[in-house]
């Protein structure tokens, strides 16, 4: 196994951890805006916060955001990716013939090599199905398949459990699908990853073959082109993946960043033509990305929701002297994305303590748990721990040790046994002095007998 692979299952396993946090801790909110796409995905990346979910976990068609993993695959196979070089075969081209795929122009190139750099430069940039099957091919030993398996094999890594790759492009096929969840794990993975940055954010590439020629590459994604973008031109946007095909409508993956904040939006499922097959130029998805990334850079922020140094609720304390109650705090500080005229007021804090602790406790053990939630929605659960250091009065430690003891089961028995016994002695000591009294009065009856009797004998 090399470095880069090793390096990649480690980032792989911190993806999942941190989009597990994700689930957690999560409050979605209702966007006043008309939205056309079918599925949206909106995360805050600061806090790992889904702030926007529309059928986030609904299978659709991806179209070319699938490039993301086919870009994946690619720097998981590859070591050097602008030393490795690619030869573009007529054969590989052919097999998209006739799919009116959106192609970067490597039929210019057969026979040519091409490095595997410029290669994901016309994957990303100008989303060339011709630049995803080269690149399947040549990892795939002329195979498309066992690259398409790579790819399943790694989104199973990732975590995308309802996600299935037919093909390196995007083309429609059936079983070919993924859920704007499982597009965002891919994509917060594909972050990590040499030069995807760089690229995703290239508006114009290049293909060279020589030093004297070379084919530019115009990014499909107008958000991040401040030329040619027009009114879809957002500042604020960074990459990721755009996609169309007719069954998966217009697709948008990106991120954006403003005001110390920043946002992931998966954006899948607006429709491309209408219900008469007729196109809808207006590309949907773009629209309705700018309007997410506004309405959040507008209304929500980043709130102080409870802070590790004030108390949340107090508990019975016993067996300390001269005091009975015990304040709880959090173990940690929490905030969270929220809109931004929320008050204190609307943050519901729910306590799980017990009824009472014994002395001695430690300053921070842990008592118990507070679960934090706002309009219904849980968004964390804290756990409550001692905000001091409560030491063992002695004296009451002995008396509550007596008082336990006479009140056990044992004891009572013990008592009882003693009592049943004292019973037992007093009925036998009664009895005992009643014959002995009774055999005293037999004996002074005789005497007192034998005494007349010697009387009257004189």
């Amino acid at each position: 196994m090399t470095i880069k692979r090793a390096a990649a299952i480690v980032l792989s396993l911190i993806i999942m951890i941190s989009c597990c946090v994700v689930t957690a801790d999560c409050a979605t909110f209702s966007v006043n805006e008309n939205l056309s796409a079918s599925t949206v995905y909106l995360l805050n990346m600061d806090t790992d916060t889904v702030v926007v979910d529309i059928n986030s976990d609904k299978k659709v068609y991806p179209a070319s955001t699938t490039k993301i993993m086919t870009y994946i695959v690619t720097v998981d196979q590859v070591d050097d990716l602008k030393g490795t070089k690619v030869q573009i075969k007529q054969d590989v081209l052919d097999k998209l013939y006739g799919t009116g795929s959106s192609t970067a122009g490597l039929q210019y190139f057969v026979d040519k090599e091409v490095t595997v750099y410029d290669l994901l430069v016309a994957l990303m940039v100008k989303s060339g199905n011709d630049a995803a099957m080269v690149l399947a091919d040549y990892i795939g030993n002329g195979s498309i398949q066992k690259f398409v398996d790579l790819m399943n094999e790694k989104a199973e890594e990732l975590g995308c459990t309802n996600t299935h790759f037919m093909n390196p492009h995007g083309l429609h096929d059936e079983d070919h699908f993924t859920t704007a969840q499982d597009l965002a794990l891919m994509s917060r993975y594909a972050l990590t990853l040499p030069d995807f940055n760089e690229i995703t954010n290239t508006t114009t590439g290049y293909l060279s073959v020589d030093k004297e020629k070379e084919y530019p590459l115009i990014t499909t994604n107008l958000l991040i082109d401040e030329t040619r973008g027009g009114d879809f031109y957002y500042p604020y946007a960074k990459g990721i993946k755009t996609g169309t095909t007719d069954e998966a409508g217009y697709c948008l993956v990106s991120t954006a960043s403003h005001n110390g904040y920043t946002y992931m939006a998966v954006v899948l499922g607006s429709p491309c033509v209408d219900k008469n097959g007729k196109e809808i130029e207006t590309n949907g998805a773009m629209k309705d990305t700018i309007t997410l990334y506004n309405w959040a850079f507008e209304n929500l922020e980043l709130k102080s929701v409870i802070d590790e140094q004030t108390p949340v609720c107090e508990i019975s304390i016993e067996l300390a002297w001269n005091q009975d109650k015990l304040l709880l705090i959090p173990q940690g500080s929490f905030s969270a994305i929220l809109p931004k005229d929320v008050e204190s007021t609307s943050i519901d804090i729910s306590t799980s303590i017990p009824d009472s602790v014994v002395a001695p406790v430690v300053e921070g053990d842990v008592i118990g748990t507070a679960t934090i939630s706002y309009a219904n929605q849980e968004l964390t659960t804290v756990n409550l721990i001692a905000s001091e250091t409560v030491e063992r009065s002695n004296i009451l430690y002995y008396m509550e040790y007596a008082r336990k003891i006479l009140k056990s089961r044992g004891m009572i028995v013990a008592v009882c046994i003693v009592v049943v016994l004292l019973i037992i002695y007093i009925i036998l000591t009664v009895a005992y002095n009643k014959k002995k009294n009774k055999n005293k009065r037999m004996k002074d009856k005789k005497r007192r007998k034998r005494r007349s009797g010697g009387n009257a004998s004189r």
